[in-house]
């Protein structure tokens, strides 16, 4: 048995009765439940349908997104999440350069290296290359004056921890941000590279081994053998190529507003939902979400 979800954007709540109805009837599909009204709501199926993608897409252009995945073990004990595009809104490492007068430089390197085209390690090294003298004090000034949280993190946050789960901030960005983010948001723990400081300023390099595509693996295993579950237990989610990985391995790897890389390589794309999107591919109702 599968379950279809169907999930739009809570500010924009444009999902209808009539749209779920329809493609229910269309894959003869259980009955319907909502879990939000206008927001979210699924149904079963009996197997995958064959035009899965061709309905996505045709719901992609109504801000609709729909995910399909077995029914059996949706609610996952442990979250597993990127920080930067994921977690918060922004690339760290692009508005540190932005400050170092490297911006628009450091962001395409960026970008290339999220959607898979450049190798993430020597992409990163050369980044941080270029922030050499940035005063280490520009760190904390950005967090406090750039950094925006996306939405549904403290609610995804909240109501996971709240039912038990555990959750872990993995990024391949910097330990002085994941601190910073972690604390915020309430993760158990979190993971990521650490800038290298010397006389108060940035040295233009990052402490090795580097933590990329592969450490992000192996952390979702580590994670997972300690707490006693299976990374079949673990929703993990990111938007670049290093995330691909960590969200294979994950029993529920979600895409979440991807690059275009990721998303052709996972199978649970959240383009206009928001981070509660990852509550209600558990089955989760709105009615449970823990308050913040």
């Amino acid at each position: 048995m599968y379950i279809a979800s169907l999930i739009a954007n809570p500010a924009r709540a444009n999902l209808d009765r009539s749209t779920v109805e329809a493609l229910r009837n269309a894959w003869g599909g259980g009955d319907a439940q909502w879990l939000q009204g206008g927001v979210a709501a699924e149904f079963g199926v009996e197997s995958l349908p064959q035009n899965q993608w061709d309905v996505w897409d045709s719901l992609q252009g109504l801000g609709i997104d729909l995910c399909i995945q077995r029914a059996e073990g949706r609610e996952k004990r442990l979250l597993i999440a990127d920080m930067d595009s994921t977690m918060i809104h922004q690339e760290c490492i692009d508005e540190l350069a932005d400050e170092a007068g490297f911006g628009p430089r450091v962001a395409a390197i960026t970008a290339r290296a999220m959607n898979g085209e450049l190798d993430f390690d020597s992409a990163l090294r050369e980044r941080v290359a270029l922030l050499r003298g940035l005063p280490s004090a520009v760190i904390q000034r950005v967090i406090d004056s750039r950094i925006t949280l996306m939405e549904g993190g403290p609610i995804l946050l909240a109501t996971m921890r709240a039912r038990g789960g555990y959750a872990a901030l993995v990024s391949g960005g910097f330990t002085a941000f994941t601190g910073a983010i972690a604390a915020k948001l309430g993760f158990d723990e979190h993971r990521a590279n650490t800038l290298l400081v010397e006389h108060g300023a940035l040295t233009g390099q990052v402490a090795t081994p580097i933590l990329g595509r592969e450490a992000k693996v192996q952390a979702l295993r580590e994670i997972s053998a300690r707490l006693g579950i299976s990374p079949d237990q673990a929703i993990a989610v990111g938007d670049g190529a290093n995330d691909l990985g960590m969200l294979a391995l994950a029993g529920a790897g979600v895409a979440l507003h991807a690059k275009p890389a990721v998303q052709e390589n996972c199978s649970l794309r959240i383009n206009h939902g928001d981070l509660t999107a990852l509550l209600f591919l558990q089955g989760i109702p709105a009615a449970e979400f823990a308050h913040v």
